[in-house]
């Protein structure tokens, strides 16, 4: 449903951001996953793409502007 989507999913290493990167990913969308949790957005990363997804993490607090422009 989602081919060819992209996500971008602030705070998405953990919680209901985890759940809506892994909803995404299951249909379809290559997901960014952006977390200032280093090790947990990384690991969200890597249960996507173990499962067949697509997906990177971003360590980033999105607050911040410098943050969100890199």
């Amino acid at each position: 449903m989602l081919e060819g989507q992209v996500a971008i999913i602030t705070g998405s290493g953990s919680g209901m951001g985890r759940s809506s990167a892994l909803l995404f990913a299951s249909e379809g969308a290559a997901v960014v996953i952006a977390d200032m949790a280093r090790l947990r957005g990384q690991q969200a990363a890597d249960e996507i793409k173990a499962s067949g997804g697509k997906a990177v993490h971003v360590t980033c607090d999105v607050m911040e502007q410098e943050a969100a422009n890199e």
